[in-house]
């Protein structure tokens, strides 16, 4: 009898640390992360004075709160099995960075891989991962990415489950962020694992190009997660990559673009850029309030593809709370175009929903900042190759 009891609390035990931590992602995430600008070349200087910058710069008004370092920031192990952090470039260790950033009412993220190494050769959590979960959470880490290099035979859905589990078990909550490129269709599996998951291969810093490894330009890692809508919502979001935005390869039209459309697929809105340097253009795109709203919004439903005007103009849909829906017409061409939108023609019903529109809808430009008129006539605008019309209709 006492055998049979300690064996019912033993399975008890191990299903109550088998699980995520809910609560969390109710929102896409919004932060910034080290490694589309700096890679390996990161240090406790850099990290500090990011956190300075994303407090200062309005990035925090607008609702980032992640600082999130990417790989190299670990070196070795110590006798004991535990992750040592690089004690030349941050020599400070993790928990004092942490409180700083902390001190700032920002959040701390780090990565690590479910692999033996990390993808640059770095110290893996395969086989440490409680280990380097108690550590994470001794260190106020609040955030993790998780990447899938070294993995060998591996399978990524078991290997994220013990890193799950692990983080659950260490007792701090922490946005499990799973990082296998959608290899494995995590979509399918991830939603009881993590609170974002990566849906293709990493972005490149381009608008369409692609390299043999897999990495390609963001208007093409645009179309990959597209179609995943139905799997995203609430604490569980598709997740397209960070943001290449003021990165310095794609013109200002083009970032705006960019961060456009990853707000209205819903995607976490983690940028990589140099924050501490940004132009007043990379700025005002980063920090507008009404396009981050329709990342934002409360209904957590992800925009799509409706349709395509002349293979040039890409118009996207997206449901909103109170209602309201979020439509951005991109064109995706390299020549300026003009529309001539007949709303009684097109939009008697949008997104399958009967309230439909009316001749007194409102019709407001999210980056203009303004009311533009109503549907009650045709909406005609020029749209500049490359660039977004992105429009909120409000009854």
């Amino acid at each position: 009898m006492k055998q049979l009891f300690f064996t019912v609390l033993l399975i008890f035990s191990i299903s109550m640390s088998a699980q995520k931590f809910e609560g969390l992602a109710k929102t896409p995430p919004m932060g910034w992360n080290s490694w589309n600008k700096f890679a390996c070349n990161v240090d406790e200087k850099l990290i500090r004075e990011t956190a300075d910058a994303m407090a200062s710069s309005g990035m925090k008004d607008a609702g980032y709160e992640y600082i999130v370092i990417d790989d190299c920031w670990q070196v070795s192990r110590d006798e004991n099995g535990n992750i040592v952090p690089d004690p030349e470039r941050f020599p400070s260790g993790m928990k004092a960075l942490a409180d700083y950033i902390h001190s700032k009412g920002l959040k701390f993220g780090l990565y690590s891989c479910a692999g033996s190494k990390t993808c640059e050769g770095r110290p893996g959590g395969r086989g440490h991962e409680y280990q380097d979960a108690r550590a994470y959470a001794a260190w106020g880490v609040d955030y993790l990415k998780y990447d899938f290099c070294n993995t060998d035979a591996q399978k990524a859905e078991g290997s994220y489950k013990v890193m799950r589990d692990a983080l659950f078990a260490a007792k701090r909550p922490i946005v499990f962020s799973i990082c296998e490129w959608g290899t494995t269709e995590p979509w399918t599996w991830a939603k009881n694992v993590g609170h974002l998951w990566r849906t293709t291969s990493d972005i490149m810093n381009c608008w369409d190009c692609k390299v043999n490894w897999g990495g390609m330009g963001w208007t093409l890692v645009m179309d990959k997660n597209e179609p995943l809508g139905k799997y995203a919502g609430s604490g569980g979001w598709n997740d397209p990559d960070m943001l290449q935005v003021g990165n310095g390869v794609l013109t200002d039209v083009e970032s705006r673009s960019h961060f456009t459309m990853w707000a209205m697929m819903a995607a976490p809105l983690i940028t990589g850029n140099d924050i501490r340097s940004m132009t007043p253009a990379i700025k005002e795109i980063l920090t507008n309030k009404e396009i981050i709203a329709l990342n934002q919004d409360s209904l957590g439903k992800q925009g799509y593809r409706w349709w395509t005007l002349d293979g040039n103009i890409e118009l996207w849909i997206k449901s909103l709370s109170n209602g309201e829906i979020a439509l951005c017409f991109f064109n995706r061409s390299g020549e300026v175009k003009n529309i001539d939108i007949d709303w009684k023609k097109y939009f008697g019903k949008l997104d399958g929903k009967s309230q439909g529109i009316t001749d007194k809808t409102i019709i407001r430009d999210l980056w203009l900042k303004k009311n533009i008129g109503t549907t009650g006539k045709n909406m005609k605008a020029t749209i500049q190759a490359h660039d977004v019309l992105t429009i909120k209709l409000s009854k």
